[in-house]
């Protein structure tokens, strides 16, 4: 038995460090594929070695999804934010020091999800259900705090017209029959709009520094500020729906102060690898789901037990662990060559290959519902580009998400 539960975490991880690295495919897709085949699975294997796998898999993913978002500016929506800071040090020949902040973030945020297993246990099924009464008072209130974050007034406007329109498009594409909606959305909004602009300015990389591990630092002080912006940051991520680890990260920051390049890093790592981790947390606690990584734990095992809560935390601490070690090789191997290759090109390339991922996983036996797909995902990149153009944090484009998430509660 153990010798399949150490292969279920190795094949977990080696699918997540692959996930990862592919522009546009995030955990939640490949979480519900594997659901459509857990009937065909659960006969050749176990529930526990599934759950093992899809950890493992969700866990390594959040270490290694930060390198495309850096080198190549093509997120999915959990690390967004790293484009800004990641890919300014990219042009900067700093993309390799990026990466490795945003993995000490992630390295640390072990350690976080640890210290708030034990708040969450027993005290989330007691606060849960208040929450739940208030919730879309909170998410308006979070959703209005960060418009209003931005320093200018033109910017304020144009950060809440934007947040709308993204809600709006939100709404159309969640109500429209096409699978995996998320996919056009987040990767149009997202992905698509700072490939675009790069191909646009003709982006060239210069050849990118690369120093060992151990003089990569943090200083203590940054170290400590960074880790507390994502402890406070942390519970919003765990259970608000629609609230993600970007708007997370610039709560933890505004609430701190304002964090340099280096520290931003570290928490939008840390916070990214927190969601996954405290999701796996919540669902035990209060039996909610707030990943697709969860959902598909959730539909193997209705019910998790003590026994099962230890093997989930011992798979986040390896998975992660290792995660570290692998995503810094392949940081290194990249930082090695991305100044040899011709960035536009390369873009060109990116942004077609999510185009026909767009087209083929809204619905590869439906034409029109691939065309639905590139129309959302179009008008997505529009709105990111916009964003750009305007100077406004692209943030406030996850509207997409949370307009949604807000009437639900109402209505």
């Amino acid at each position: 038995m153990i010798i399949y539960l150490i292969l279920a975490l190795f094949l977990g991880i080696l699918a997540g460090t692959i996930t990862g690295l592919i522009p546009g495919i995030h955990i939640n897709l490949i979480a519900v594929i594997l659901l459509g085949f857990s009937t065909a699975l659960l006969k050749i294997t176990t529930p526990l070695i599934l759950i093992i796998f899809i950890i493992s898999m969700a866990v390594t993913h959040t270490f290694v999804d930060f390198i495309p978002s850096i080198f190549l500016g093509a997120p999915d929506e959990d690390s967004v934010l790293s484009i800004l800071p990641g890919h300014r040090l990219l042009l900067k020949g700093r993309a390799y020091f990026a990466t490795v902040f945003t993995l000490y973030g992630s390295l640390t945020a072990l350690v976080i999800i640890l210290f708030f297993t034990p708040i969450f246990i027993l005290f989330l099924p007691t606060v849960y259900p208040y929450i739940t009464r208030i919730m879309p008072i909170i998410l308006i209130i979070v959703s209005g705090y960060l418009i209003f974050s931005e320093k200018q007034k033109t910017k304020k406007i144009w950060a809440l017209i934007l947040f709308l329109l993204a809600g709006f498009l939100g709404i159309a594409t969640l109500n429209l029959n096409i699978k995996e909606p998320l996919l056009p959305l987040l990767t149009g909004l997202f992905g698509a709009s700072n490939l675009i602009i790069s191909i646009k300015q003709k982006t060239k990389i210069p050849k990118q520094r690369i120093k060992k591990l151990k003089n990569i630092k943090l200083k203590k002080s940054s170290l400590i500020k960074s880790t507390f912006a994502s402890i406070i940051a942390a519970p919003f991520t765990a259970f608000l729906p629609g609230l993600g680890a970007s708007q997370a990260a610039v709560i933890g920051s505004e609430v701190i102060g304002d964090l340099n390049q280096r520290e931003f890093l570290f928490l939008l790592g840390a916070i990214n690898t927190i969601v996954m981790g405290l999701s796996f947390i919540t669902l035990y606690s209060i039996q909610k789901t707030r990943t697709g990584a969860a959902v598909a734990i959730s539909k193997l095992i209705p019910t998790i037990t003590l026994t099962n809560l230890f093997y989930i935390i011992g798979t986040i601490l390896l998975a992660g662990i290792i995660s570290f070690f692998i995503a810094i090789q392949i940081a290194k191997f990249i930082a090695q060559k991305i100044h040899k290759i011709h960035y536009s090109k390369l873009s060109i390339i990116i942004l077609i290959s999510l185009m026909i991922l767009v087209f083929l996983f809204s619905d590869m036996f439906n034409p029109s519902g691939g065309l639905i797909g590139i129309l959302i995902f179009t008008t997505g990149a529009v709105l990111g580009i916009s964003a750009i153009l305007l100077g406004i944090r692209r943030m406030h484009l996850m509207g997409a998400l949370l307009v949604p998430t807000i009437l639900f509660y109402l209505l």
